[in-house]
């Protein structure tokens, strides 16, 4: 497991919790429109200088009391072996923690919700499966997406779902069957638009953004079918 990344606070990325984010290298998505290259590409990844393991720890034992929570993002967590050994190490210290995923490892993620080792989790909607297709690396499902989908709905563990908006990936009729997909009362559901800026395919920094307006007036109308639907920024 490589820890290529952490920043030491956060306001934002965990709801309702003082936390830091610790960055884990390597993922199996190939999104073009990724800003994150340095922690999905493998050259990249080898020039990326790493944290170690023991280094992070000390950094988490000097925040107990100052942090609430730890959020672990990458590239794809789930993709490690040893995240579940590495989060109990987490919680060992009295951390909330919160697992960002793309949602291709659902027997990962269930056994650690059954293990209680995450207290929320975010999950990646990148858009109907046509989509998937084009950003998953052989071998990967989409049915594992679909099974992550239906298990975060059953409750268990706090969750939400969130879509980069991307145009020319989909339009307004693909972003309303995304909604239908993952709708539910006990559903937040957060878009975000796309940044046109050091994307993985160098294509995608010169697509323009949607409009914000476009956006808003969309989930107003998807709205009623979620706990809560909003437009980050």
């Amino acid at each position: 497991m490589i820890i290529a990344g952490l920043q030491k606070s956060t306001l934002i990325d965990y709801p309702g919790k003082i936390a830091c984010i610790v960055f884990l290298a390597g993922c199996n998505f190939r999104c073009p429109w990724c800003y994150s290259s340095e922690l999905v590409l493998p050259l990249k990844i080898a020039k990326q200088p790493r944290i170690l393991e023991q280094e992070f720890f000390n950094f988490l034992n000097q925040r107990i009391g100052k942090l609430e929570g730890v959020v672990i993002c990458g590239g794809e967590p789930t993709i490690n072996k040893d995240l579940p050994k590495f989060i109990e190490k987490i919680k060992q210290l009295g951390f909330f923690v919160k697992l960002d995923t793309n949602g291709s490892n659902p027997k990962m993620l269930k056994n650690l919700v059954d293990a209680k080792l995450i207290d929320y989790v975010a999950m990646d909607i990148k858009g109907l499966s046509e989509v998937y297709k084009t950003v998953m690396q052989e071998g990967i499902k989409f049915e594992d997406i679909q099974k992550s989908v239906e298990f975060l709905k059953l409750g268990i563990v706090d969750f939400e779902f969130r879509t980069t908006a991307v145009p020319n990936i989909c339009d307004r009729g693909e972003f309303l069957e995304m909604a239908k997909w993952v709708a539910g009362k006990n559903v937040k559901y957060y878009f975000q638009n796309f940044r046109a800026e050091k994307t993985i395919d160098p294509n995608f920094e010169r697509i323009k953004p949607f409009d914000n307006k476009f956006l808003e007036d969309f989930i107003k109308e998807i709205q009623p079918f979620f706990k809560e639907c909003k437009l980050r920024a």
